[in-house]
């Protein structure tokens, strides 16, 4: 299993930037990444605001730790500057978008998708052809809630054997309880 250099394996979360306190899906990426830094895996995730602070606040508040893997091209994104969330213990900056997500797809024991745009799309994509392929050695890939179920299903009935690494999952405990604990 891949891990981070304390040791602890790295789960990456994919997601949407737009979710705010309060909101639904903020609080789901709270619940995911608080579960799984209560299970001693450390949280990696895009490292900004949205599903990226809540995963990244939840697990720092169970006690784990985070990695936010940003990008430069956002350094000007909606007219600002983007900088890492306060919750990111270890920020590793990329120039550019896909060795970005090469770099997260890398150095992670497995992957949980949220609701998302297009970035989160194209994410999906990228890492479940990996690991369909057998680019990467394979890992479990989480497709959380409904938001993605329309598209797997219909991609994994016309090629069955690459939703081999896919699980389907409603809750955290689902995701805690199929990786096991990261120690073992």
């Amino acid at each position: 299993m891949k891990s981070s250099p304390n040791g602890r394996p790295i789960i990456s979360i994919f997601g949407s930037y737009a979710p705010q306190p309060g909101e639904a899906l903020y609080q789901q990426a709270y619940a995911v990444g608080h579960a799984l830094g209560t299970a001693g895996y450390v949280v990696c995730n895009g490292g900004y605001d949205g599903t990226m602070e809540a995963s990244c606040k939840g697990a720092k508040e169970a006690g784990g730790a985070t990695i936010g893997v940003t990008c430069e091209v956002f350094n000007d994104y909606r007219g600002q500057r983007l900088r890492a969330n306060r919750y990111v213990d270890d920020e590793r900056c990329h120039e550019h978008i896909l060795p970005r997500i090469e770099h997260m797809l890398r150095i992670s024991a497995g992957y949980v998708f949220l609701e998302g745009g297009t970035g989160t799309f194209s994410e999906l994509g990228i890492v479940w052809e990996f690991v369909a392929k057998r680019l990467i050695d394979p890992r479990p890939i989480f497709i959380f809630g409904e938001f993605w179920l329309p598209m797997v299903e219909r991609l994994i009935a016309a090629r069955p054997k690459s939703g081999r690494h896919l699980h389907r999952v409603q809750t955290p405990e689902q995701i805690v309880e199929i990786l096991g604990p990261a120690n073992s």
